[in-house]
């Protein structure tokens, strides 16, 4: 488990598929205090079709109305709530990553593992 900055993160995030743990800034009263996420910001496997079809992956088509940079926040793609969503870097840990080129080592993990979870499964995971 390591901690990076937001550029070590960023660099992490765009060939890998990654296991975060990080404390929640906006914190509301029926969530736990810290949350897990399994993210990438590798475009090469969102915008794949596979990737289009199993994340619902469509690119952004305009920037956030802030500079995410400045609130040390680092916009990722959430593959099991298939959104994009900011990270507060400051409270990140790294749990694992998975190299997402070559892709394989990601899809065969994508089918043993993430394929299969249930809703019940993923609310568990996210809250672990």
């Amino acid at each position: 488990m390591n901690r990076l900055t937001l550029q070590g993160l960023d660099a992490l995030c765009l060939t890998n598929l990654v296991e975060l743990k990080f404390i929640r800034r906006i914190k509301k009263s029926s969530s736990l205090p810290t949350r897990r996420m399994l993210c990438t910001r590798d475009m090469r496997i969102l915008n794949s079709s596979q990737g289009r079809m199993v994340f619902n992956f469509l690119p952004p088509i305009k920037s956030a109305p802030y500079d995410a940079k400045s609130k040390n926040l680092l916009p990722v793609f959430d593959i099991i709530f298939q959104d994009w969503r900011n990270i507060p870097v400051e409270s990140v840990m790294v749990m694992m990553a998975i190299p997402t080129n070559p892709q394989k080592p990601f899809w065969e993990y994508f089918d043993r593992v993430l394929r299969k979870m249930t809703k019940v499964q993923k609310k568990d995971f996210i809250n672990k």
